[in-house]
């Protein structure tokens, strides 16, 4: 794995947590919204700032796609996390691990352990 492709990776992996954390908390506020009258709209303020980091995210899973040449399957559940409550979180771990075994299998290709 080049520089540029694990960079690509990496800043998909940074961006979904936060995106995964401003998707659950912006449908909280929106059911307490609709449920509670509370008087305070948190919602309004937070849809800009979800939609920014949705934007970001789709941007940064572009750009992995691109790099790292993942089959159409893949690709669309790395997108659909975006989409799936919580989803952020799996792709950051899926990411995670598939970054470590990439830095595994170099350092081996590396020392001349694999010949591949």
């Amino acid at each position: 794995m080049d520089i540029k492709t694990a960079s690509a990776i990496r800043r998909l992996r940074l961006i979904s947590v936060p995106e995964g954390i401003s998707w659950l908390v912006l449908a909280t506020c929106t059911v307490i919204k609709y449920t509670v009258d509370s008087g305070v709209d948190v919602a309004r303020w937070l849809g800009p700032i979800h939609g920014v980091l949705f934007i970001l995210y789709v941007i940064f899973w572009l750009d992995a796609w691109n790099r790292t040449k993942w089959d159409r399957k893949t690709a669309a559940w790395y997108f659909a996390y975006s989409i799936i409550p919580g989803g952020g979180f799996v792709a950051e771990r899926r990411l995670h691990r598939a970054s470590q075994d990439a830095i595994i299998a170099a350092r081996a290709r590396q020392e001349g352990i694999v010949n591949a």
